[in-house]
């Protein structure tokens, strides 16, 4: 959990590499297609709402894995906002990691996790990171990622985002080094077997 820009993706990615059994999965690719729209209509939208995601089918996917049953999921353009026709199959692992930016607001979706990290950084750390992104990955210019950031991104952090930091058993303030990654990695495993 955590802003836009606030690492959620480097950490998901690096706790993988240390953890054995995992499964990982992005809140991202539960966008709601858009196929049905013109490329201009679809430019248009707030994507940085909750009511952008399909929680359904995240809810779905969820509580498969979580007994146990393999899960067909969804996979996103960003580029062009909408769904590719091929989806991803996820496999049930003891340890599901899954990043997000609202991941924390709806009770039936948080009360299945048993562990919640929140990654606060800074609007400017947030910013700097969605301009490198975005132009490098999703075919945008500087002007569009720093217009959306201050017309929608950041203001629908500080409704629907920051409030989340309460429900998380973890905040991160800092920038998190590979030594802390290690460190995490050791209280999921400690949370995995006080669960079971």
């Amino acid at each position: 959990m955590g802003g836009s820009g606030s690492g959620k993706t480097w950490l998901a990615c690096r706790l993988q590499k240390v953890l054995p059994g995992v499964t990982r999965f992005s809140l991202d690719d539960f966008y709601k297609d858009r196929s049905h729209l013109s490329p201009a209509r679809r430019n248009a939208l707030n994507f940085d709402r909750p009511d952008a995601i399909d929680w359904a089918t995240l809810e779905v996917v969820l509580k498969d894995l979580l007994n146990g049953r393999p899960a067909c999921a969804p996979r996103y353009n960003f580029k062009t906002h909408t769904r590719l026709r091929r989806s991803r199959m996820l496999e049930p692992r003891p340890i599901i990691l899954v990043e997000g930016l609202w991941l924390l607001r709806r009770i039936s979706i948080r009360r299945l996790f048993s562990f919640r990290i929140f990654l606060q950084c800074s609007a400017r750390i947030r910013l700097q990171r969605r301009i490198e992104r975005d132009l490098s990955f999703r075919a945008r210019n500087r002007g569009s990622v720093l217009g959306q950031f201050w017309q929608t991104v950041e203001p629908m952090h500080k409704k629907f985002v920051a409030a989340q930091i309460r429900r998380a058993d973890l905040v991160l303030r800092s920038a998190v080094r590979s030594s802390d990654v290690k460190k995490i990695a050791s209280m999921i495993r400690e949370r995995l077997g006080a669960v079971r």
